[in-house]
């Protein structure tokens, strides 16, 4: 297998890996390069380092459709802009396969750069429900998803059973065990990635999911964020801060920083992605031993996580769609989806895999990450979801820092959002 490294390493970012097609003489919808070839495969930096030999498999079962891969940065923005760049160049451009953030799909569906896919030719019954949705746009599958991901809360188990307090399953329990155990032990209380990007986003949707709000409807065209509830998550958020249980730090954190500050023993709760589950529990993290993790908070139970993840999707100008079929049949089959976890240690699509018994005492949080899964939700879908997420960042940042109130936060999250609907 040939590699292409495109630019350095840059911050973890663990959402994005590959996708797939199933039915191995699957094609996309008919257009012209039809038939078999090379594939050249686009995707951020394979940082677990698991992908080379999947594709060698395939690249030594398959003469004559060998799968070169092209590594982008890390940075999701960056490689989102790279791969916008090369789809633009139309029959110019060098991708056939593309390794998308599940947030893209719509973006990418309504701009024409990526093909629409037969729903039959796809095993969408074997998935987890909801990362379905994630691959769809105007009731069409363009992706299909082999990624997933969702939010959990993790925990130090040890704090809270010499407390005899269980893990906490609404906010009033978070708030409180925050308030009293966490400095009681020397610890900050409670923090996300509440850093201006993507990941406030992904904190903010959820915090108003949870609260039984959404933020966009019809697929973008209608705003639906100025609700109550959503002014209730938002000052669930803020005044966290305001009351000192969220340390004014975690304003700055993106993954990695909210980690690092749960792994080094300075948070009481942290909401990050399965990865830190992982991390936090391995040899030498100060906590290995002490962490648990149970599904998001919400005001009256458990709450709902935002849909994090990769699907794979051809680009409108595949070189070779049918290979591309059989590529994405190879990388959705039980076989390499039991290796996404295993060597790439990344939570898989296929739901029959979370009750394998051997998986499940390797990955012991796979039954809380399940259940997040399947009540989870996409993040707000729209063909300009870039300049909605900016939106998002900047407002509810605003909100957190105490610039603005909870209820002008959302007024202007309105406003603002309807503005860029109507563009």
């Amino acid at each position: 297998m040939r590699w292409i490294h495109a630019a350095g390493r840059g911050l973890l970012v663990l959402v994005v890996v590959l996708t797939g097609y199933v039915a191995s003489g699957a094609s996309a919808d008919e257009g012209p390069g039809d038939g078999r070839g090379p594939l050249t495969l686009a995707t951020a930096g394979d940082l677990t380092g698991y992908l080379g030999s999947v594709l060698d498999g395939w690249n030594r079962t398959h003469p004559g459709e060998e799968v070169t891969l092209v590594e982008l940065p890390d940075s999701a923005d960056e490689t989102r802009a790279q791969m916008i760049t090369d789809l633009r160049a139309g029959e110019g451009g060098r991708f056939d396969v593309l390794n998308i953030d599940v947030s893209w799909t719509s973006e990418f569906a309504a701009a024409g750069w990526i093909r629409p896919l037969p729903r039959d030719r796809f095993p969408l019954d074997a998935f987890l429900p909801p990362v379905v949705g994630t691959a769809t746009y105007d009731d069409r599958l363009y992706a299909v998803p082999y990624v997933t991901n969702a939010g959990l809360l993790l925990y130090r188990k040890d704090v809270l059973d010499e407390a005899g307090v269980p893990p906490p399953r609404t906010w009033a329990e978070l708030e409180r065990a925050a308030k009293t155990l966490a400095p009681a032990h020397g610890l900050a209380g409670y923090a996300g990635q509440f850093l201006p990007y993507e990941g406030l986003t992904v904190n903010a949707a959820e915090a108003v999911y949870s609260a039984g709000g959404t933020i966009l409807g019809d697929e973008g065209e209608r705003v639906t964020v100025d609700s109550r509830a959503a002014r209730k998550g938002i000052g669930f958020l803020a005044r966290g801060v305001r009351e000192g249980w969220i340390p004014k730090e975690a304003l700055t954190y993106k993954e990695e920083e909210s980690k690092r500050a749960f792994q080094d023993g300075r948070l009481l709760f942290l909401r990050n992605w399965p990865y830190a589950y992982v991390a936090a529990s391995a040899p030498g993290s100060k906590v290995a031993g002490k962490v648990g993790a149970v599904p998001l908070p919400g005001p009256d139970g458990p709450g709902t996580s935002v849909l994090g993840g990769s699907n794979l999707a051809v680009s409108s100008h595949a070189r070779h769609p049918d290979s591309a079929a059989r590529l994405l049949a190879y990388l959705t089959s039980e076989r390499v989806q039991r290796q996404v976890l295993t060597r790439g240690a990344l939570p898989p699509v296929r739901a029959d895999l979370y009750d394998d018994p051997e998986l499940v005492r390797r990955f012991p949080y796979l039954p809380t990450l399940r259940e997040s899964v399947l009540a989870a939700a996409p993040r707000p879908k729209s063909p300009r979801y870039d300049q909605v997420s900016l939106v998002v960042q900047a407002v509810v940042h605003d909100a957190m820092s105490g610039r603005q109130t909870p209820e002008a936060a959302v007024r202007r999250l309105a406003a603002e959002l309807a503005a860029v609907s109507a563009r």
